[in-house]
């Protein structure tokens, strides 16, 4: 099947946390025979920060950040047997959101995929006029990131036909346990961009913690936070590459995981940190959310904390042989039951569902569903 995705970016993690969710899921579909064509602006000097080459299991496609340069990206997916729209492209969302539509037909189906359904929905129940409201119920499907039932409540309420969530998850090919890297050598690690919305919780679990165990050594990674006043016993590390996520994950006592204020509240939706640690073979420490037990065993296989009080008393009572039994643990768990291969048999199974023979609507009846050559 040809599949077309449109997204942030596929080779640059930079300013850009969902790149190794769509390299695990683009990944997977390929290995199961798909063929897929991965459509991104040449935006946010992400292709100055590239983290991988051209892979060879999808084909990428850098297209100008400009108005008429998205147009042609969409013009030149038509004919597609499945047409995506992700959320968070970062230019152009408005443009692209309402134009793949037109690439509907009976052969092909489009779907928005949403990365941060939380974000995108308290922003769209907040603004009656939002544009994209109008376009959720046009859409054959809504996938997300995660969210469980209440974002599937949420989006069913706004017209959704039907909304999927497909989670995050392993990747076992990139991130897998590697041996220490004394760059990355510390007590607690946290590794986020700066966001509006993650900043407070950062500041509530992360650096309030570190403030009250002055002497452990806590280490920041990720980018946007070189100007943020820290504590002594903070390092910051930068944006820190993709090739390194193992080595940043495998080398401290333990990794610490901080939902986004609109993820922890809706819960359900692990991000990817999750199943990069886990998949390194880490002690993870995360923010409660909830949802978590049905990825991963709190106590067994990853430590939960609800504030910095209890960020701390797990570092107090973290020994390294407690933190190696549980990256362990979380490790089987992750490749038994929560690799990218799960998630492309799940999307497989969906999709097969849904191709079905399908009568074309006015809107989409005069639309011109020939083949046309990638861009």
């Amino acid at each position: 099947m040809n599949i077309a995705f449109f997204g942030s970016s596929l080779v640059s993690a930079y300013w850009n946390g969902a790149a190794t969710y769509y390299r695990g899921i683009i990944r997977a579909l390929a290995e199961r025979g798909h063929r897929v064509t991965f459509f991104e602006p040449d935006a946010y000097e992400r292709q100055q920060h590239r983290d991988i080459a051209d892979p060879s299991w999808a084909t990428d496609v850098v297209f100008p950040a400009t108005e008429e340069a998205a147009r042609r990206a969409v013009e030149s997916a038509r004919g597609a047997d499945f047409v995506i729209k992700c959320s968070g492209v970062g230019v152009f969302d408005e443009l692209l959101e309402e134009a793949v539509l037109q690439l509907q037909s009976t052969r092909t189906l489009v779907a928005f995929w949403d990365v941060d359904a939380p974000a995108t929905l308290e922003r769209v129940q907040n603004n009656p006029l939002d544009p994209f409201l109008a376009l959720i119920p046009r859409y054959d499907l809504v996938l997300t990131y995660g969210g469980g039932q209440p974002v599937i409540d949420a989006y069913e309420a706004l017209g959704a036909l039907e909304c999927v969530p497909i989670y995050n998850a392993l990747d076992p090919v990139t991130h897998h346990p590697v041996r220490p890297d004394a760059r990355f050598a510390c007590d607690l690690a946290f590794l986020g961009n700066r966001l509006p919305d993650r900043e407070q919780r950062v500041e509530e679990f992360f650096l309030a913690a570190a403030q009250a165990r002055p002497e452990r050594r806590f280490l920041l990674g990720g980018s946007g936070w070189g100007d943020k006043a820290l504590p002594p016993n903070v390092r910051y590390a930068g944006h820190v590459f993709t090739a390194d996520h193992n080595a940043f994950n495998c080398t401290p006592r333990a990794v610490l995981n901080i939902n986004r204020q609109s993820m922890a509240r809706y819960g359900f939706s692990p991000p990817t940190r999750v199943f990069e640690v886990a998949g390194a073979g880490a002690c993870l420490i995360t923010d409660a959310w909830e949802g978590v037990e049905l990825f991963l065993e709190p106590g067994a296989e990853v430590l939960v904390a609800h504030d910095a009080a209890e960020v701390a008393a797990h570092l107090d009572g973290l020994t390294r042989e407690r933190a190696v039994a549980i990256g362990r643990a979380a490790l089987r768990r992750v490749l038994s039951k929560h690799t990218y291969a799960h998630r492309a048999a799940q999307f497989d199974e969906l999709l097969g569902r849904r191709m079905q023979p399908r009568t074309a609507t006015p809107a989409t009846a005069a639309g011109n569903t020939s083949e046309k050559p990638w861009l």
